[in-house]
């Protein structure tokens, strides 16, 4: 029936430019109806695998490269530490070459300061009874302000 339809038209298809007014339709009812389907033998097999290329190196180089470049990491850490305990070692000694000179400026000053506080003291408590400049109320023991130990940094 669709094919003496076609014949009618003029052999024009659903797909073809239709006007209205032209000559063959008179309603869209006389229009063949077409349906989409499959080729004939089907549609070829959709590929949905990745294929991805063997390119690069593999992951045991990978790891093996990683491996190499964190030992000599570790290699350079380590000559750097005993670098750093060199460089300790010789401020150490550099200090305790010059503690006794540090010591004696200490020293001095701290006479200089002790005979300044006992100063102050005498003239604030000249007037009272019995006083004895320098003398502690408590009964404590007295520690230098400095005992010349020297602790690495």
């Amino acid at each position: 029936r669709t094919s003496e339809r076609e014949r009618e038209r003029g052999g024009r298809t659903m797909s073809e430019a239709l006007r209205r007014g032209s000559p063959g339709m008179k309603s869209i009812k006389d229009m063949a109806m077409r349906q989409d389907g499959p080729p004939p033998g089907g549609f070829p097999a959709i590929r949905y695998g990745r294929k991805i290329p063997n390119s690069g190196p593999s992951g045991v180089a990978i790891f093996g490269i990683g491996a190499i470049i964190m030992a000599y990491g570790f290699y350079k850490v380590g000559q750097t530490n005993h670098k750093r305990r060199d460089w300790k070692r010789e401020k150490l000694q550099a200090r305790m070459n010059i503690m006794p000179v540090l010591q004696a400026e200490e020293d001095l000053r701290f006479v200089a300061a002790q005979k300044k506080a006992w100063d102050l003291e005498a003239k604030i408590m000249k007037d009272v009874p019995n006083w004895k400049v320098g003398e502690r109320p408590y009964k404590t023991r007295w520690m230098p302000p400095n005992t010349g130990i020297i602790k690495p940094t």
